[in-house]
């Protein structure tokens, strides 16, 4: 049976999954939200909250924190779900939406110019946000940095939802499996750590890996 230790990283995790799992929906890429992995949190979350006297000071405290970001989480959830049900648009401000804004305004902009001086501006203005970078991680030993692993993995998520990208993402066992294997491969080539960057090119949210020391 597992520990109250256990069960509450069982939480967390979930609560993490939750997370991706409900930006893939609003993103197009799953065509039902979560609802097994949320029911799944919330069986624990109620049962901690009948037991909460049997736990220690610091599970309680840690169990509190896990049930206000859940709390958060699922509020932006429901009006999220609100606004897809009624059809009402919300604009995303994220660095992967920033990056996409400002390369359809560059490519507007050259569009609408006339003149050799405007043309020239507006193509330097177009090819400063052409690959706009997002997030970048660095991993020397990807086995043991899972935590690095995931926020990656939910950047590079968060990135493709924001920029409006509908293509399947792959699942985070997948993800920690290549990114191990790639690691490996550009530590082979003599480097120490390997860069892993989210960066926006050409309007589309790419991953790319460099040896970085």
């Amino acid at each position: 049976m597992p520990t109250v230790d256990e069960e509450l990283s069982q939480i967390e995790r979930d609560i993490r999954t939750l997370k991706i799992e409900y930006e893939q929906y609003f993103g197009g890429g799953r065509k039902r939200p979560p609802a097994d992995t949320q029911w799944r949190v919330e069986t624990l979350i109620r049962r901690y909250n009948e037991r909460s006297a049997d736990l220690n000071y610091g599970q309680r405290f840690r169990f509190n924190n896990l049930s206000q970001t859940y709390a958060k989480y699922q509020e932006m959830w429901r009006k999220k779900l609100v606004q897809k049900e009624t059809g009402t648009v919300q604009k995303h401000f994220g660095a992967a939406a920033k990056a996409v804004e400002a390369e359809r305004a560059a490519r507007h902009h050259t569009e609408h110019q006339h003149s050799p001086q405007n043309l020239t501006e507006a193509a330097a203005a177009s090819s400063t946000v052409t690959q706009t970078a997002v997030f970048a991680r660095s991993f020397s030993d990807p086995a043991n940095e899972n935590s690095k692993i995931v926020e990656l993995y939910d950047k590079l998520v968060q990135a493709r939802t924001e920029a409006g990208e509908k293509s399947a993402i792959p699942s985070l066992k997948d993800f920690e499996k290549f990114v191990q294997q790639k690691t490996q491969e550009l530590k082979n080539k003599g480097g120490r750590e390997v860069e892993y960057s989210v960066s926006v090119d050409g309007g589309r949210v790419k991953l790319k890996a460099r040896i970085s020391a």
